[in-house]
């Protein structure tokens, strides 16, 4: 099985809390780039549970679904094929993130909104109005926001690909000046 179909698996199916959980922080071009991961017996590699543009692990553990949040995060250096990937995209390797396993819990449409991002390319930012739609729900706009908003698992599941509809950037919970430069550096130009 695909890591790629293992994280949505997971996704659809994460109910356990885990009891463990590493942390660790890397430098990147837009600041401290910081991952909450757990290893489940399911899964070849550590699965993201949260992870964002930060150094603040409380603020990133606050962000998980209580009914996944960890009881320890332990520090650690790097995290094997979570950290070096995120390096690997901050460097130019743009599909280095596109396997790795991520987990969050939340109602149907997020689930599936969650996934759809997985797939929104990089280099070719959708609109708000067009991720409803790839959702399923056209008329759900503002939910689709929410999606966005309340994603817990920044970069790897990319929330920044997706636009107001007249092409402005919209929000992002890193600041703007962050998703712009996520944005040019996933459509080649200088940042």
């Amino acid at each position: 099985m695909s890591n790629r179909l293992m994280s949505n698996r997971l996704m659809s199916q994460a109910t356990e809390p885990a009891a463990k959980a590493l942390t660790a922080t890397i430098t990147t071009p837009i600041g401290p780039f910081t991952v909450i991961t757990v290893q489940r017996p399911d899964s070849p590699g550590p699965v993201v549970l949260a992870s964002g543009w930060t150094d603040r692990v409380d603020e990133l553990s606050a962000l998980i679904s209580p009914r996944l949040r960890p009881e320890t995060v332990r520090l650690v250096d790097a995290i094997d094929g979570v950290t070096d990937v995120a390096t690997a995209y901050h460097e130019g390797d743009l599909a280095s993130i596109d396997d790795v396993a991520v987990e969050q819990v939340s109602g149907p449409f997020m689930m599936q909104a969650w996934k759809v991002l997985r797939t929104v390319p990089a280099g070719g930012p959708i609109s708000y109005t067009g991720f409803a739609e790839s959702c399923g729900s056209p008329t759900a706009v503002r939910a689709a926001a929410s999606a966005c908003a309340r994603n817990a698992a920044a970069l790897f599941v990319p929330c920044h690909r997706v636009l107001r509809g007249d092409g402005s950037l919209g929000g992002f919970r890193y600041g703007l000046p962050a998703k712009a430069w996520l944005l040019d550096h996933e459509a080649g130009s200088p940042a």
